[in-house]
């Protein structure tokens, strides 16, 4: 519940307003984060994050969701590499990072118009020209 709150607040108080006088917002985790962290890799029910998600936002969702997605054991070598060693989601066994995977994947065939899954396997300029890609084609924009 707390976190549906602090989610609702930061909408309110931030997002919203912004929107309002047309400046472009973009975040790197919301609630699809929240379905698949909780709910498919948790396994707490789907339905009632939902649920939960409805009653603190309504029907408030982003224009445009990126999935970044990546095989499971690539996630795991690249996050291996990286300074500071593992944070406490790295530190869960494969098992839950395969359903967060599947739950990520799910989200996006449940949202089509609102979802792209960006292959993430390839090196950081593929995957970068691939969200600019996405980005340009569902939001009508140029970001060249």
């Amino acid at each position: 519940m707390l976190l549906y709150a602090a989610r609702r607040d930061h909408v309110v108080r931030l997002i919203q307003p912004a929107l309002a006088i047309g400046t472009w917002m973009i975040g790197d985790r919301f609630s699809d984060s929240t379905l698949a962290y909780q709910g498919y890799g948790r396994g707490l029910p789907v339905a009632d994050l939902l649920t939960l998600h409805r009653f603190a936002l309504g029907d408030f969702a982003p224009d445009l969701t990126l999935i970044l997605d990546l095989p499971v054991a690539e996630g795991f070598a690249r996050a291996a590499v990286r300074a500071g060693g593992p944070d406490r989601f790295e530190r869960l066994d494969r098992a839950f990072h395969e359903r967060l995977r599947q739950g990520f994947r799910r989200i996006a065939a449940d949202n089509p118009k609102r979802c792209v899954v960006v292959d993430a396997a390839g090196d950081r300029d593929a995957v970068h020209r691939a969200v600019l890609a996405a980005v340009s084609a569902r939001l009508g924009i140029s970001l060249e």
